[in-house]
């Protein structure tokens, strides 16, 4: 098997709608973390639908663990571990129960169903919740117990979709920690989609930034914020009155680039630094309430590419423990 996951010229056309996965090709080894990134609607959770066989593509190719999504359904799904933005978790059973049902359906032996569910319970730090009705479980409870039934059966390639939206801070490095380990040992392939840029960054081997069904640029991360090249300058003036003049002093030294309210901000050309701007800014009489200067970022990868900011930039709202 060449690759684990393999997608050719793949398309998905909805009926009286643009193509959500518009002929893109993806080649992912095994082993690897593939980071998925893009904003909502760009077409990351269509692309997952139609690589664990929840959806039939409308044209193209693709294999996962070496089998036809289509012609080979049945062999792929045994293949793989998924957790989709939608968990399937009935609330009147128990974080338990719901581990023993998902061993039977995978036909594993009783034993082993107590086994590995005590075991995977305790690795999403469930075991003290693991005998109380899941309807009395918050939003992360239910995620990290999604993720435990995605593995039950010892997937050699794991799919999530968005796994960590709106998950607490703690929640969500948790999540980290135990993806990066399934990789490194036990060589479990992860698709990941995502809208956080700092979860690509911090997790994935390689990105794939989609937008409107098509992908834009890919790469591992540190190869596309090397593609950006130069850090930007933001500043703000210690005079709203004077945001205009900034502007134009910035101007000097790249092209502006978007900032936070209040703020001007500029990608640095040629060999330009904080210290020329801050010199430059000191003879134009120019006074800045703050002054920082910026490494390029995935979304400044984005942004270039796409021409816009991608929305889950920042920290994730709201917040479920």
């Amino acid at each position: 098997m060449r690759y684990a996951i393999e997608a050719d010229a793949l398309v998905r056309e909805f009926k009286k709608g643009p193509r959500a996965v518009d002929g893109i090709d993806i080649a992912v080894s095994s082993g690897e973390i593939y980071g998925f990134l893009g904003p909502n609607g760009a077409g990351k959770s269509t692309t997952v639908h139609i690589l664990t066989t929840l959806l039939p593509p409308t044209s193209g190719r693709a294999t996962v663990a070496g089998y036809d999504v289509v012609r080979e359904g049945s062999r792929v799904r045994g293949s793989i571990g998924a957790a989709l933005q939608e968990a399937a978790l009935d609330p009147f059973l128990t974080g338990r129960d719901h581990m023993r049902l998902q061993g039977a359906l995978h036909g594993l032996p009783r034993s082993e169903r107590e086994r590995r569910g005590a075991e995977l319970l305790e690795r999403v730090g469930l075991t003290e919740a693991a005998d109380r009705n899941v309807k009395g479980y918050s939003g992360g409870m239910k995620r990290r117990l999604d993720l435990a039934l995605a593995l039950v059966h010892h997937p050699s390639i794991l799919f999530l979709d968005e796994p960590t939206t709106g998950l607490d801070p703690q929640s969500r490095n948790a999540l980290w920690v135990e993806v990066g380990r399934l990789a490194k040992e036990e060589g479990v392939t992860v698709f990941l989609t995502t809208q956080y840029l700092e979860e690509a960054d911090v997790l994935a081997d390689r990105v794939g930034i989609i937008d409107r069904g098509r992908i834009v640029a890919e790469g591992t991360p540190a190869d596309l914020k090397a593609e950006i090249s130069r850090p930007s300058v933001e500043a703000i003036p210690a005079n709203a009155d004077d945001r205009e003049a900034v502007a134009r002093t910035l101007d000097r030294f790249g092209a502006e680039v978007v900032a936070a309210p209040g703020a001007v901000a500029v990608r640095l050309d040629g060999d330009a630094d904080l210290a020329d701007v801050v010199r430059t800014l000191d003879a134009e009489g120019l006074a800045v309430a703050h002054l920082q200067l910026h490494a390029p970022t995935l979304d400044d990868v984005f942004l270039a590419k796409t021409g816009h900011r991608l929305e889950g930039a920042g920290e994730p709202e709201p917040v479920v423990a």
